[in-house]
């Protein structure tokens, strides 16, 4: 990797606040996996999940 990561964290950064109104603090406290997730495009979803589904993910990911 030829770049480093202050150079690459602070491009991020910087796309993170204009893309997504996101100030430091929230960059700094988000996961790389949540940043990513939050800059895709959205899903092509024509119908949203049942109440069934919603309730199997709460479950799923309750984290007590």
């Amino acid at each position: 990797m030829s770049e480093r990561f202050a150079d690459m964290a602070l491009r991020c950064a910087g796309l993170a606040a204009s893309a997504l109104s996101w100030t430091p603090d929230t960059f700094w406290n988000a996961t790389p996996a949540e940043l990513l997730a939050s800059l895709a495009p959205p899903q092509d979803s024509t119908t949203p999940p049942s109440r069934d589904q919603i309730a199997r993910m709460i479950e799923r990911d309750d984290n007590g």
